[in-house]
């Protein structure tokens, strides 16, 4: 049976947050939006974190989006900063547990390499690539919108197994915990 989805893609921000979406149907992939949510204008960490849901939650609302696709927070070396992009990514996670739709998380290094072939692609290599891939013509101003869109063609080249199903993959811990009478001991 052909595939008919429609992916949202999320980049977590606290100060621009990225989406983008795209129609998988056949073996086409359509973009149907992509763009950011500025929060640099708001004073504070709560206010920011209700604009994240509410606008999220609006995507959903307007795209019924079957599947959504975020960026996994990367190991930095300000806590404060770490901090504050896991309560965006939480918020984000929320919206879609609020309307029943799965997500996925995928790391930075995973999402350039799904995109680009290398791991260590710049954001301005991922957005060519997209450009060239779904073929819009104009480059955002923020590029947080193109890793956003980034984010939810990863999910479909990786067939939807981020981090959290990783058990789903094809490793030999998957095969294990599938066919534990297989396991010698």
């Amino acid at each position: 049976m052909a595939e008919d989805k429609i992916i949202l893609g999320i980049d977590p921000g606290t100060t621009v947050l990225g989406y983008g979406l795209i129609h998988i149907k056949g073996t086409k992939i359509e973009m149907l939006n992509f763009g950011i949510i500025q929060l640099h204008k708001l004073d504070n960490q709560p206010d920011k974190l209700k604009r994240i849901f509410d606008r999220i939650d609006g995507l959903m609302e307007e795209y019924k989006p079957d599947e959504m696709a975020i960026e996994a927070p990367f190991f930095g070396k300000n806590v404060q900063s770490m901090l504050k992009l896991g309560r965006a990514q939480g918020v984000a996670i929320a919206a879609s547990l609020r309307r029943n739709i799965p997500y996925e998380e995928y790391t930075p290094k995973r999402i350039k390499q799904a995109i680009t072939g290398n791991g260590n692609a710049s954001k301005e290599q991922v957005a060519a690539m997209l450009q060239n891939l779904l073929r819009f013509e104009e480059m955002p101003k923020y590029l947080d919108a193109t890793d956003g869109l980034a984010a939810a063609v990863c999910h479909h080249f990786s067939k939807g197994i981020g981090e959290n199903n990783k058990s789903k993959g094809n490793s030999w811990t998957s095969f294990l915990s599938k066919n534990p009478e297989r396991k010698i001991r």
